[in-house]
């Protein structure tokens, strides 16, 4: 087993696990210093290129940004998405993961759950493919977003799903869009960490896409906190930079020096 993820498991009940999205290695180089966890996730087709729906993404697009991504990673876990109609039975499964793996040098792949698809989780694992497992809101396989769990048959009927996803050998699961009792109640059951994104403080960690933490998605349902604005840093700076361009103020002589100096 990747020891990366050896240390993901020996956090089960001891600290907190830190994950954020990233699609490039200039982000990934940040989040490198304070995060568990960085997935390279299928949510890059709302964030970067303006879909309605995460299912647009292809394969080839989500390892282009896993190749970015990985040249900024060195401690961190690096997990890629895998995107819809990609591992629709085992031997498309395999194929895709492994060339995932292989092309990008990730760590693990995270495979959204869909009726009885933890099989294909369990053989990816007998494959020796390291799969993050995902339940509750799914975007690729639920057209409504909406909180999960709310009553007790619905909050038994995810811990099944859950326990037969850590059954067949997930390392760790994605809780999206839980209500804090179900949530809770997966938690304590699993042996395998918990990683929550609106499911509450009750999961072993916690998990947030990067462009919405900072501002610049413009999606911002309840459970993100922004920390940032950087949409409007960026409009302040680009507005500067347009005033000082129309007056001749840049570029400068100094700037010609600069340009002589190899980009690192």
């Amino acid at each position: 087993m990747n020891s990366k993820i050896k240390k993901i498991l020996l956090k089960k009940n001891k600290s907190k696990i830190v994950s954020l999205t990233a699609y490039s290695k200039n982000v990934a180089k940040i989040l490198d210093k304070y995060c568990d966890i960085v997935l390279v996730g299928d949510s890059v087709a709302n964030v970067l290129y303006g879909y309605k729906s995460t299912k647009k993404i292809s394969l080839n697009s989500i390892i282009q940004h896993a190749l970015s991504v990985r040249k900024g990673i060195k401690n961190s876990l690096l997990v890629v998405d895998m995107p819809n109609n990609t591992y629709n039975n085992n031997k498309k499964a395999l194929k895709n993961a492994k060339l995932v793996l292989k092309q990008t040098g990730c760590d693990a792949i995270k495979l959204e759950s869909y009726k009885d698809n933890y099989k294909i989780i369990k053989y990816l694992v007998s494959k020796k493919i390291p799969v993050m497992g995902h339940i509750g809101y799914t975007p690729q396989f639920k057209k409504k977003f909406r909180l999960e769990g709310n009553t007790e048959n619905a909050s038994n009927s995810l811990l099944k799903e859950a326990k037969q996803i850590e059954k067949a050998g997930a390392f760790s699961i994605v809780l999206e869009c839980l209500t804090p009792k179900a949530a809770k109640k997966i938690t304590i059951n699993l042996k395998i960490p918990t990683i929550g994104i609106g499911s509450s403080l009750h999961c072993d960690g916690q998990i947030l896409v990067t462009d919405d933490m900072l501002g610049l998605s413009g999606f911002y349902p309840k459970f993100v906190k922004r920390y940032a604005n950087l949409n409007r840093i960026i409009e302040k700076a680009t507005k500067k930079y347009t005033r000082e361009v129309k007056l001749k103020k840049f570029p400068t002589f100094k700037n010609f020096l600069n340009a002589r100096k190899p980009r690192k």
